[in-house]
């Protein structure tokens, strides 16, 4: 047990120390005050002995600090001269642990160990960062705002050694005070922020735009609970809520100053002028949390700026408590409290649905009110609203901030008092849209019926923008062929199930009058009672008493608002992150958007970062790579990996390629016993599928063929299976989302065939499945540079893009996949030999379906095997009924295998009969592992950032001096 002798001359000393340690970084030699001036003597870099002065500034601040900088040379000096050795750390960690304690003051423990040196840490990122965003200010450069409803972090600590080039100075300093830098890192939880590819994509952005010294700010909320913590159990998952903000979050820094208020409920009100106000209902408190972004090898360091609710002090209801209505006045605080509760909370009830939209609104309204405030601070007097969008881009990720819309032009209208000509026109050149999924249920539509009662005010601006849509629609399309219009009404409406407004009911009913059409199909109009009386208003909304027009409509259809097509029209660029998936959001789920407007469509293929996905967590390959390639700077220039594909043949290379995959296997072993009790044989494949569990990933397709493996096996001697089968450890990760029914189903199926499969004396080390329960970034960390083997399954055509796909590839683990999302790209960058591709296409996906159907498919006799086996109970008492049922029958809801698991089940398993052959010759197999790391040089972020800022954020990186 590590101790550390305090005294009151040891905590003066550290004092000093700590004083030197933060003084340094910031470049100086030394500081001595005066009464009139704080005066900094010159960095270490510099020959001349200067000085700094602070002064009144307050006439004309922003000319003066940067006449400062150009004498000075920088930003408070020069921040790259101080490297501090592992002496001074230790110091800056004895100081944290004795004054910035966050546990009892007798022992050094571990978790005492990691708050101190995470704390130690942020001294030096905040000195960065602090400078980082005073440079920004003072150049008033054009800035990028990511706006994300998860962010998946995993562990910050490794990670900002690592870019601040310190891990070896951190390592011996701890060593100094008896602990061990991975034992301290391992007390970090991951941040519990995110759950998908989603989230772990924008840490990754944030990660390459500081890399890459790119203006930009992040912004999110920050979860109380997260999504959930994940158990196995004998009844499959279990959830219980994440800890992770239980014993405090040395990274962040809660900012007391930076707070905004968000509304909710309430009635909008007209002034005698036309503008509109809106007034009473709910309010509750955004409060900034701030989390430093350090780059690699760079000063700069931006900010991720989270979002946490509460209750106003002028909002807790004294009255009632006094009176002793205690639940009355904690209902308030606790309704604006659970906002930040959970991400992704449960949305099968009303509640569930009215809680998402809040947690939506709050992300916007919050974001939107900070970025603003920085635009007008930056401004000067007067502010010139028409160059907020050269100023500012705002990217969605995905339709979560949509609200982002209207909230832009409800503060510019309402608030700044712009028209509605003026917003809108700011609004359309400041958004920007990712669109991330093809699925129907994940492209958003709000009931109007919800968004009304809780955003009333906001209701009104999409209606007044959906008008606007439809008038650009039929100004592109004419009236003269009122079916078609109809029909491209329909598909993009941002309104569905709702009356057109009297501007164009009026228009279309004169067309229709004046054309010769079945009376059946005549538009119906009804005039609607109770409506305002007043004219079109300098908010743009037509308030006059409006005719109900409905363009054949089924009466009882839910009346809903279309998040994605809101994005598209009221965002200036619409990305895909893919190849495939890009043409698929052109050619099918925006396709009608697409002819209107082609050229805010664009690709950018997702990507990762190279720094925390192989220079981090795979050390042993990393340094094997530099050698080869005879440089370091492939870190940040992937496409430097190219090179090793001229000496994948090279013996000598392959032997050390293999011994770096085999100690990262038997890590692999190790936490495997640890998290599950299983004991596997580093010396077989390992498999591994890890990812959210979700029916279109297709986790069943996986365990299926381990089922008809495992069957084969046991119907042959042990001599027939040695011959036939390659040892295997098959490994799953992944949470099914809390009511995802079937999801959850799947995940006990796999670890009731692990239960039965290792278990089994007859099979023994030739097959071992095991789940690893909570999947997230750090047990990524751990599997995927020990892996050989990666499945990225999904039904062609549904994954957009994937992003474990690129990481496995980095890591040298060959995949197993379909032509689907980033799998295409990554196929033709490592070789299509060194790819194993199966399934159908994503173009004979609809035709298969209608097959189905229609009753005309026939399953494989070896799929048909597989689900009676399971029928027979091998695997348990469970009843498995509903799951089989899911493969079978030609329709209905859960039925008829809508992800084609049995169509692609023989190709499958006949790809997989080929991953055996090629594992057998394992000069093949590592040659191909080298040349999956070569290809991968196209799926960085980096990439991805520089045409992010190139073709849709218009920014420029902006070094510190």
């Amino acid at each position: 047990m590590a101790t550390l002798p305090f005294s009151a001359t040891s905590a003066q000393s550290m004092s000093i120390s700590h004083s030197k340690f933060i003084l340094g970084f910031m470049g100086f030699d030394r500081i001595t005050h005066n009464p009139e001036m704080f005066l900094i003597r010159t960095p270490r870099s510099s020959y001349s002995r200067r000085k700094f002065s602070v002064k009144n500034v307050a006439s004309n601040p922003k000319q003066k600090l940067k006449d400062s900088v150009k004498q000075e040379g920088g930003i408070a000096g020069d921040l790259g001269t101080f490297i501090p050795d592992s002496a001074s750390i230790a110091s800056s960690i004895k100081y944290h642990a004795e004054f910035t304690p966050s546990f009892s003051t007798e022992q050094f423990e571990l978790p005492k160990a990691y708050f101190a040196t995470a704390e130690s840490v942020r001294d030096t990122l905040i000195i960065n960062w602090n400078a980082t965003y005073d440079y920004y200010e003072l150049m008033n450069v054009k800035q990028a705002y990511y706006l994300s409803m998860e962010y998946l972090q995993g562990r910050a600590l490794l990670n900002a050694i690592g870019n601040l080039e310190l891990s070896g100075a951190y390592a011996e300093a701890l060593r100094k005070l008896g602990h061990d830098l991975e034992d301290v890192a391992r007390q970090e939880p991951d941040a519990a922020l995110g759950n998908g590819g989603l989230g772990r994509l924008a840490s990754c952005f944030l990660d390459s735009l500081a890399t890459l010294n790119y203006p930009a700010w992040g912004y999110g909320l920050r979860y109380k609970y997260g999504l959930f913590k994940q158990h196995i159990t004998k009844d499959g998952q279990e959830e219980v809520a994440e800890s992770w903000l239980e014993m405090g979050n040395p990274w962040e820094i809660v900012r007391n100053d930076v707070s905004y208020p968000v509304k909710f409920y309430g009635e909008v009100t007209s002034g005698a002028d036309g503008s509109k106000q809106w007034v009473g209902g709910e309010n509750v408190v955004a409060l900034a949390y701030d989390v430093p972004i350090p780059g690699y090898k760079t000063k700069t360091t931006i900010n991720l700026r989270l979002w946490s609710t509460k209750l106003a002090p002028e909002e807790f209801d004294l009255r009632a408590f006094n009176a002793g209505d205690h639940a009355k006045a904690y209902a308030a605080m606790k309704n604006a409290e659970k906002i930040c509760y959970i991400l992704y909370p449960g949305d099968e009830s009303l509640e569930g649905k009215t809680l998402r939209l809040k947690q939506q609104y709050t992300l916007c309204s919050a974001s939107l009110q900070d970025i603003i405030a920085h635009f007008e601070r930056r401004s000067g007097e007067p502010v010139k609203w028409e160059n907020f969008p050269e100023k500012v881009a705002v990217q969605m990720n995905d339709t979560h901030p949509t609200l982002c819309i209207p909230e832009l032009i409800r503060i510019l209208m309402d608030v700044k008092g712009l028209s509605w000509k003026e917003a809108w026109d700011i609004t359309r050149r400041t958004v920007a849209y990712t669109n991330h999924t093809v699925l129907p249920e994940a492209l958003e539509k709000w009931s109007l019926e919800l968004m009304q009662e809780l955003l009333p005010r906001h209701v009104e601006i999409i209606r007044r923008i959906d008008e606007e849509l439809i008038h650009t629609i039929i100004a592109e399309y004419d009236t003269e062929d009122l079916d078609m219009l109809k029909q491209k009404l329909k598909q993009m409406r941002i309104l569905d199930n709702v009356e057109l407004p009297d501007s164009v009911a009026e228009l279309l009913f004169k067309s229709e009058e004046n054309s010769a059409v079945d009376p059946a199909e005549e538009i119906e109009s009804s005039v609607e009672e109770n409506k305002p009386t007043a004219e079109e208003d300098e908010s743009g909304l037509d308030t006059e008493n409006k005719k109900e027009v409905t363009v054949d409509e089924a009466p009882k259809l839910p009346k809903v608002v279309r998040m994605a097509n809101l994005c598209v029209a009221g965002g200036y660029a619409v990305n895909g992150v893919a190849e495939i998936h890009s043409e698929i959001v052109k050619s099918e789920v925006f396709n009608e958007f697409y002819k209107l407007w082609p050229e805010k469509f664009q690709n950018k293929t997702n990507g990762v970062t190279p720094r925390r996905w192989i220079r981090f967590c795979n050390p042993d390959l990393s340094k094997i790579i530099t050698k080869w390639i005879g440089t370091e700077d492939w870190v940040v220039d992937t496409e430097k990996l190219v090179t090793l594909r001229k000496f994948a043949d090279n013996e000598e290379l392959q032997s050390e390629w293999k011994e770096a995959k085999r100690r990262n296997k038997i890590k692999v072993a190790s936490f495997l016993k640890e998290k599950t009790g299983y004991f596997v044989d580093p010396d077989a494949m390992f498999d591994v599928q890890v990812k959210r569990i979700h029916e279109y990933k297709r986790q069943l397709l996986n365990i299926m063929g381990i089922v008809y493996r495992y069957k084969k096996m046991k119907e042959m001697s042990l001599e027939e299976r040695k011959i036939k089968f390659v040892p295997r450890v098959c490994i799953f990760g992944g949470k099914a989302f809390a009511t995802y029914v079937q999801a959850k189903r799947i995940v006990k199926f796999i670890t009731d065939v692990g239960a039965t499969v290792n278990h089994d004396p007859e099979i023994g080390d030739l097959l071992k499945v095991v789940f690893v329960p909570d999947y997230n970034v750090s047990v990524a960390e751990v599997l995927i540079p020990g892996s050989e083997l990666s499945q990225h399954i999904s039904t062609a055509g549904m994954e957009a893009s994937g992003t474990s796909n690129m990481k496995f590839a980095m890591n040298g683990c060959i995949q197993i996949g379909t032509l689907d999302g980033a799998n295409v790209e990554i196929r033709q960058e490592v070789g299509e030999d060194n790819f194993f591709l199966f399934g159908a296409q994503a173009h004979e996906i609809a035709g298969l379906r209608k097959e189905r159907s229609e009753g005309k498919f026939v399953p494989d006799p070896r799929f048909e095997e597989v689900k009676a086996f399971v029928r027979r109970g091998v695997f348990g008492p469970y009843n498995y009924e509903e799951l089989m049922g899911s493969l079978e029958g030609n329709e209905g809801y859960g039925r008829a295998d809508y992800f084609l698991v049995g169509k692609d089940f023989p190709s499958y398993i006949e790809c997989q009969e080929k991953v055996d052959e090629a594992y057998r010759d394992q000069k093949r197999w590592t040659k191909m592992s080298i040349l999956n790391t070569a290809g991968s040089f196209k799926f960085s972020s980096d990439r991805t950032i520089h045409e992010y800022a190139r073709d849709i954020w218009g920014i420029e990186p902006v070094v510190l001096p």
